[in-house]
């Protein structure tokens, strides 16, 4: 079971039903949250940037519920979950709306909708080494990451051989880009990319210099769309902030994502002609491979 925060009983009135005299009248609607987050790094660091403010919650919860007038709780309930979800860390939310004042006309003790709503947000990860034996570790990598709970790989592109950028005398890299669909919050999936880097004998002894093994997470969400996640935590900077400029990055993100987008500035623009304004040399196919997953 993952971490969860609970949040129950935030109680409001609002003016929600079918009848007219509940949108007159109003009466009192009392809801639980339970979220799903995980709260390693805030247990780890004691700082709240770190979790969810559940006292931000239920002010969402609370406006939501004295909001403009609905007739369905369920409509309300999918609310609260749609705005709760939007939160970065939260990976799931399961929301239940009470209603004891309802119109039922028998005596009850309670009625009460519940949804759940998961987060299933799309990724894309480059993928580079270029030391021991790097199609086996590149292809291990793959299959790891698509082991990891929450995690499903959609597609991965062929590999692209690239000369060494900066830093000193090594071997040529092999690349590639994964695509994948998510509910994993962004922190808790590069914690995830990091262990499987250590899994695979990680090592790079500078910080340019020849590496075992290479996962970057490039891009969360996709680009103008209210999934799209952007963060400027010196541990986490999304999107990635030099992939806009690696051929080696997007070479192979267009071979398995012709009609990808990625964000340059407050721009979003096609990989496909941000790729064309980069200089490609030393970028070239590398060999045939056939990952599983």
């Amino acid at each position: 079971m993952r971490d969860r925060i609970s949040l129950c009983g935030v109680r409001a009135r609002g003016f929600h039903g079918v009848l007219a005299h509940e949108k007159v009248e109003g009466q009192d609607f009392v809801v639980d949250v339970l979220l799903d987050v995980d709260l390693g790094r805030a247990a780890g660091t004691d700082d709240l940037a770190h979790t969810v403010s559940y006292a931000e919650v239920a002010a969402d919860v609370v406006a939501l519920v004295e909001g403009g007038s609905l007739d369905l709780i369920e409509t309300l309930a999918a609310r609260i979950a749609d705005t709760t979800l939007a939160r970065p860390l939260v990976e799931a939310v399961e929301v239940t709306v009470h209603k004891p004042q309802a119109p039922v006309g028998v005596p009850f003790g309670d009625v009460a909708v519940t949804v759940r709503r998961e987060r299933c947000a799309p990724v894309v990860v480059a993928l580079g080494a270029n030391l021991g034996n790097v199609v086996g570790t590149l292809a291990s990598a793959v299959r790891r990451l698509a082991s990891l709970p929450g995690v499903t790989v959609a597609d991965v592109s062929p590999l692209v051989e690239t000369d060494p950028v900066g830093g000193p005398d090594q071997p040529v890299y092999l690349n590639a880009v994964l695509l994948a669909r998510t509910r994993l919050a962004p922190w808790t999936l590069l914690r995830s990319l990091h262990a499987i880097e250590a899994e695979h004998g990680r090592v790079r002894e500078t910080r340019w210099g020849a590496r075992t093994l290479d996962l970057d997470l490039v891009q969360y969400g996709v680009p103008g769309t209210p999934g799209e996640q952007a963060a400027t935590d010196p541990d986490l900077l999304l999107p990635h902030p030099r992939a806009a400029d690696r051929a080696f990055v997007l070479e192979p993100w267009h071979l398995v994502d012709p009609e990808a987008v990625l964000r340059v500035g407050d721009a979003v623009v096609p990989v496909a002609d941000r790729l064309e304004q980069l200089d490609r040399t030393g970028v070239r196919p590398g060999p045939d491979w056939r990952p599983t997953w």
